[in-house]
């Protein structure tokens, strides 16, 4: 056997250096999770860090827990931070998580001990607003899509940035978010704690190909406000597919909402052949994905998830979109798109159908969004920081070196 991936040099740690303090921290919803942790996990595995994981809900802390055990993880210590009073503002804003800003008002001072900071989302930042100046601050994207959020202008106060794959790379080093030195592509790290599994049976009694409807959850992206209800009962009302509802988890993020929809669609979630899933982990770790033999949806970065293994794919303009020109569209040239959802089911068979005529530009789309390198992403990931973080520990030591009087340096 090879050495370990963290033995980097003969000389990367020539003297007996405490280990550099890293927290991964989770501000957002779960689905985060899953493009940050495998780092996290990875990292764990050298001794050259002491790594923890700060999180906004127990649940996170529960998921992160059983994603770490999974994968055999090395020390890694599980935090919570806020209290009572973030639980009460949770239950009173009826969404899973506490307020962003008052996470991070609440977690600043925890924050501080660290070296680095690694987050998938850019709200974060704030924390530098909050005298946090010392510590460099990491970032995971999350999610690999086209649209131009993904292309914040944010992603430039971030000292070191990991992309999935080249488009992201040339997309930012063209606006200024990333300088060379200071990011690195190590692929698509949620692809890490994601595999299919063979239980498309246990939803459905029949076996049936599988559309996969996954609406954004943006009212001015979403097909969900025009056209959501329709597919669902256009579907249930015709027997040749299964069909898994799985909104990406912001839609339904509020409790009361997410209630309420599940009771108006409950006579539908109740067919044999119709799967609703308005939020559940399921919802966010694949396995729909890797179940489906159609994607149905919008604008949604995880059409990119799906075509890691190219299948059909059809899309919805239910905002009346000029998309043709315009590159936050790119994933629409992977296969048909519609204005409506008349007739939806009959368009489904036709995707599946004319799949050929897309095969090509799903392919060259795919290539230049993950890198697939011989190793697994988290690994790649976890060498880049840590190959980043050290050569920033050594330009520091090198800079106090300098700064210390002729006469002690010599005495």
């Amino acid at each position: 056997m090879g050495r370990p991936w963290f033995v980097r040099s003969e000389t990367a740690h020539p003297a007996p250096d405490p280990p550099q303090r890293v927290c991964f921290f989770f501000n957002a919803q779960i689905h985060q999770l899953f493009h940050a942790l495998p780092v996290a996990i990875e990292l764990s595995r050298d001794p050259g860090f002491a790594v923890d994981v700060l999180a906004a809900t127990e649940d996170h802390i529960a998921l992160a827990r059983d994603m770490a055990t999974a994968r055999g993880a090395g020390s890694i210590r599980f935090r919570r931070c806020g209290g009572a009073w973030l639980e009460a503002l949770t239950r009173i804003s009826g969404a899973s998580i506490p307020p962003k800003i008052a996470v991070l008002l609440s977690a600043a001072r925890q924050l501080r001990r660290y070296d680095a900071i690694v987050v998938p989302e850019r709200t974060s930042l704030l924390l530098k607003r909050l005298g946090l100046c010392k510590a460099r601050f990491i970032h995971t994207c999350h999610g690999a899509g086209d649209r131009a959020v993904g292309y914040d202008r944010r992603i430039a106060h971030f000292d070191f940035v990991l992309l999935a794959g080249e488009k992201q790379r040339h997309r930012m080093l063209a606006e200024g978010l990333i300088r060379e030195g200071h990011y690195a592509i190590t692929g698509y790290s949620k692809f890490d704690l994601t595999r299919p599994v063979a239980s498309a049976e246990r939803l459905f009694p029949e076996k049936r190909p599988i559309v996969l409807y996954n609406p954004h959850f943006s009212p001015r992206l979403s097909s969900w406000p025009t056209m959501g209800e329709d597919i669902i009962r256009q579907f249930a009302q015709d027997d040749r597919f299964n069909l898994i509802v799985a909104p990406h988890i912001r839609l339904f993020d509020n409790r009361r909402r997410r209630a309420a929809m599940e009771k108006r669609l409950a006579d539908l979630a109740r067919m044999p052949h119709v799967h609703i899933d308005l939020g559940s982990r399921a919802s966010v770790d694949m396995r729909y994905v890797h179940m489906a033999s159609l994607y149905l949806g919008d604008v949604s970065s995880q059409v990119y998830e799906y075509l890691a293994r190219p299948r059909p794919c059809l899309f919805l303009n239910g905002h009346r979109a000029d998309w043709q020109e315009d590159r936050s569209y790119g994933h629409w040239r992977y296969g048909p798109v519609l204005e409506t959802a008349q007739g939806i089911v009959d368009q489904a068979a036709a995707a599946i159908e004319s799949h050929a005529a897309y095969a090509a530009a799903q392919q060259q789309g795919l290539s230049r969004t993950f890198d697939h390198g011989s190793e697994g992403a988290g690994v790649c990931a976890a060498r880049a920081v840590a190959q980043y973080l050290d050569a920033e520990r050594q330009s520091t030591s090198r800079r106090k070196d300098r700064r210390v009087p002729l006469e002690l340096a010599h005495g």
